[in-house]
């Protein structure tokens, strides 16, 4: 059996959003494998449609059996149970659970991109992405998390928070 290291970014701005990320990271270990680490909570004012509430975010590091595609089915299939609905893009949402990255993995197909193809220009991806894994580097940009979080414009406010927010 081969496993996969996974990097996930969850977030979410709607309801309590501390509960919402601790109930994906159980469903997440329950459905998807071990999580072996994970970063700090972040907040962080909306990206894109900036009109709605701040979004918490943290990265995971998963380490899963299951292969790209499977992992974003079950990933979704949690979002799902956790009254996720997509009605706006990049609107308000109780959870977002994103791949930002798998092993060297770099495909893409009708379900994903990988590695996550926004992930240079979002901060609030890189900075939390960077607290548990400095030196990865993207398979695409060739450069390591520190190195790309150096290069970002993306100058949105990210705050790390110590305890739970709500």
């Amino acid at each position: 059996m081969t496993l996969h290291t996974a990097y996930l970014l969850i977030g979410g701005n709607l309801g309590n959003r501390f509960s919402h990320l601790q109930k994906a990271i159980g469903l997440i270990e329950k459905d998807c494998g071990t999580i072996t680490d994970k970063s700090s909570i972040y907040e962080t004012a909306a990206w894109g449609l900036e009109d709605q509430p701040d979004f918490l975010n943290q990265v995971l590091v998963l380490q899963t059996a299951l292969d790209p595609e499977t992992l974003m089915k079950q990933l979704l299939l949690i979002e799902e149970k956790m009254g996720r609905t997509r009605t706006v893009k990049l609107g308000p949402r109780t959870i977002d659970l994103d791949i930002l990255l798998i092993d060297n993995i770099v495909k893409t197909t009708d379900l994903l991109t990988l590695p996550h193809p926004a992930l240079p220009k979002r901060r609030f991806a890189l900075l939390p992405l960077q607290e548990v894994a400095p030196e990865l580097v993207h398979p695409v940009e060739k450069k390591t998390i520190s190195q790309l979080l150096k290069d970002c414009t993306d100058h949105l406010d990210v705050q790390k928070i110590t305890a739970p927010a709500e």
